[in-house]
């Protein structure tokens, strides 16, 4: 088993314990336990701690949404459509996971993560734009991952606390968003303003430079 399996098996046994201890040495010790891998060993994949964990389990699931798209196919469908199928499916899969996923937008709401949230937000916009098919390497490259960073964004809190069934009104609340970006062309003006005044690159270009290691202690 290569290192990226290694610490992608570690992440989904951590799930079910950060649910209850946070992203925390404790959980890291009680889901090495439950594989039957050795606690150092578990502790030497994830050196960063609690934001290293976070980090990892985000490129994770946006690995899992290329899978999951792949499997189901989006058909004929219009660019709108596919987003809101990517974004449903990004979140849905992890829905028996939602209290330790509230715990890492913890983690990450941190001042000290606040650069590394922005980078993976990005990311992760970046993932579900890819995985639709779109290729563009003109400036609509940032200006759809900025709008769409902004709608996962609000999508991902709003269902963090979504009790209705089926996550319902996260699903209509997402349509909403969705609609709300193609009705406003000023928004995508300005946004696009940015792009040709060089504001959108320089903010992507640190985004996407490689993660510090913020020093955060495994507690």
């Amino acid at each position: 088993m290569d290192l990226e399996a290694r610490k992608d098996r570690l992440i989904e046994a951590i799930l079910p314990h950060a649910a209850f201890d946070g992203w925390s040495r404790l959980s890291l010790l009680a889901a090495a336990e439950d594989i039957g891998r050795d606690a150092s060993e578990a502790e030497g994949l994830f050196p960063g701690g609690a934001p290293a964990m976070v980090a990892h389990f985000v490129a994770l699931a946006d690995r899992k949404l290329v899978e999951d798209l792949a499997a189901q196919g989006l058909g004929p469908a219009s660019v709108g459509e596919r987003i809101f199928q990517a974004v449903r499916l990004r979140l849905s899969r992890w829905n028996d996971h939602r209290e330790a996923i509230r715990r890492a937008a913890s983690v990450l709401s941190l001042p000290l993560n606040l650069p590394l949230a922005a980078r993976l937000t990005w990311n992760t916009a970046g993932a579900i734009w890819l995985a639709v098919g779109d290729t563009s390497h003109d400036f609509a490259w940032y200006t759809k991952r900025a709008t769409l960073a902004a709608v996962y964004s609000s999508t991902l809190l709003y269902w963090l606390d979504d009790g209705s069934e089926d996550c319902a009104d996260s699903w209509a609340f997402l349509r909403r968003r969705l609609a709300d970006v193609r009705n406003l062309p000023k928004l995508r003006q300005r946004l696009e303003g940015m792009v040709k005044g060089g504001e959108l690159a320089a903010m992507a270009r640190r985004l996407k430079a490689p993660a510090r290691r913020w020093g955060m202690p495994i507690r």
